[in-house]
């Protein structure tokens, strides 16, 4: 049952029950109770305390007119106005930017009439992101008076790096990012500032491999250039630190686009007809550098390609060198120019074929190194590729730069030109008596950085007859890791 008592005011008078007359003051309602005011029924004389009611399920995209006691959020897609009530003393608006984008879209605040704000009859206008402001009505003086003017800039920060780019995948509590060609690598969030204890970025960059030359013993291809970073926290046991580990070179984040570099395999030297009155060497191509962020890694250096009457020609430098040519040349310098820790090994240095055959000195030639060994320099054969690193840094275990296989004319099986682990192609050879044609080298693996083989001319006594191409060095390949959640 609900009781309605109707009276014109209510008044301090001694004898009272809701009088308290020693302090003058009238209590409505026990402690707890909520006083309300009936729909369309107005108070005065409370007056307010410079606060409003904030409007938030009521978000505003248009020209609107406010309502005094109301503080309202603005998500506005283009330049719209907050036209403000008729000026009452202590009448109270605000607004405040819910899309941080009044610098593009300005907010404009009209008085009603000719009614001034800050004295002038003229529009306001808020135009920083994240503003937030409250006008009070003082007087018909100077009007609307902002009291309170806030540039809240401040959004969540995540705590995590967030990026796009290659081919995507996960592995425990990592996102993974895998370049086979280039591409970009967009950071979207850069995780919490400061000491880069969230946003850390491994990397992993690996250059093409450097192409098989071609001649009487053409030299293997070196293995394209191997850098690969680990974070100083803890990573999932079964990622395995490879042999070169950089625990120093782990990246920042920072909100940008970084363009990323996958280097191509350099060319292996051409197939063609030995004749005694041509060049008897086709020379390969240096493989291409990969590239993310502040790190480069190199591409392998091309194998020898001797010529007469010079045979014994070092390989050529690059990530790691290519194998020297004929029967004594030197291979090419690896990690040149020079990185800490090292990104590949030197090149193979040719040793003559087995004794007692005639043409033992120009049979043999020395294959590329690798990322994880330099080639042979002495001892037989010379003609295998070093080996590469494998790394378990994608999450599963892969070889990656291997050196290319030198060449073996003598009467060896391919087994005796063999790549190096991590991609590297094998060298040529021919068995004896020598055919018409000889094997030719073969291309590194793609996406190893593994250098390509050698391949095999057909020398002075045997005129006209044809020889087996160079094998060009695999491309290189990138990878990005960083920690996502926890």
């Amino acid at each position: 049952m609900t009781s309605t008592i109707k009276v014109n005011n209510i008044q301090n008078q001694c004898g009272a029950n809701i009088i308290n007359e020693n302090s003058n003051t009238i209590t409505i309602g026990a402690s707890g109770d909520t006083i309300s005011l009936a729909s369309g029924a107005s108070q005065t004389g409370f007056g307010r305390e410079g606060s409003v009611n904030w409007q938030t399920g009521s978000l505003k995209t248009a020209t609107f007119t406010a309502v005094s006691g109301e503080g309202y959020f603005i998500n506005q897609g283009s330049q719209i106005t907050v036209n403000l009530p008729a000026g009452v003393a202590g009448a109270i608006v605000a607004v405040a930017d819910y899309a941080r984008n009044f610098s593009t879209y300005n907010l404009l605040i009209s008085p009603n009439g000719s009614e001034k704000i800050g004295g002038v009859a003229q529009n306001a206008k808020l135009s920083v992101d994240g503003q937030a402001a409250t006008f009070v009505y003082v007087d018909s003086t100077k009007g609307w008076i902002n009291v309170q003017n806030a540039e809240d800039t401040e959004i969540g920060v995540a705590p995590y790096i967030a990026a796009t780019g290659g081919t995507e995948s996960t592995c425990g509590d990592w996102k993974i990012h895998k370049f086979t060609s280039p591409g970009t690598f967009s950071v979207t969030g850069a995780g919490s500032s400061g000491s880069c204890a969230w946003n850390k970025l491994d990397y992993f960059v690996v250059a093409g491999g450097g192409g098989g030359s071609v001649s009487c013993g053409g030299g293997g291809g070196g293995a394209g250039g191997f850098r690969e970073s680990r974070p100083s926290s803890p990573v999932p046991e079964t990622w395995t630190a490879s042999p070169l580990v950089n625990t120093s070179g782990t990246l920042c984040a920072s909100v940008a686009n970084f363009p990323i570099t996958v280097g191509a395999g350099g060319a292996g030297g051409a197939a063609g007809t030995y004749y005694p009155s041509t060049p008897d060497a086709v020379k390969g191509t240096k493989g291409s550098d990969s590239i993310f962020s502040t790190i480069t890694s190199t591409g392998g250096g091309e194998g020898a390609a001797p010529l007469s009457p010079t045979y014994d020609q070092a390989g050529f430098p690059g990530g790691s060198g290519g194998g020297g040519g004929h029967s004594a040349g030197c291979g090419g310098t690896g990690n040149t120019p020079p990185v800490s820790p090292s990104q590949g090994n030197n090149g193979g240095k040719a040793i003559p074929g087995p004794a007692g055959n005639p043409l033992a000195p120009s049979d043999a030639s020395a294959g590329g190194g690798g990322a994880g060994a330099a080639g042979a320099t002495s001892g037989s054969p010379s003609m295998f590729g070093a080996a590469g690193v494998t790394s378990n840094f994608s999450g599963s275990s892969v070889a990656y730069s291997g050196g290319g296989g030198g060449v073996n004319r003598c009467a060896g099986p391919s087994s005796s030109t063999a790549g190096g682990t991590g991609g590297g192609g094998r060298g040529g050879y021919g068995p004896r008596p020598m055919p018409a044609a000889q094997a030719g080298g073969v291309a590194g693996t793609a996406n190893t950085g593994g250098g390509g083989g050698g391949g095999t001319a057909i020398c002075a006594a045997f005129p006209s007859r044809a020889y087996g191409a160079g094998g060009a060095g695999g491309s290189g390949i990138v990878i990005i890791r960083y920690k996502y959640q926890n």
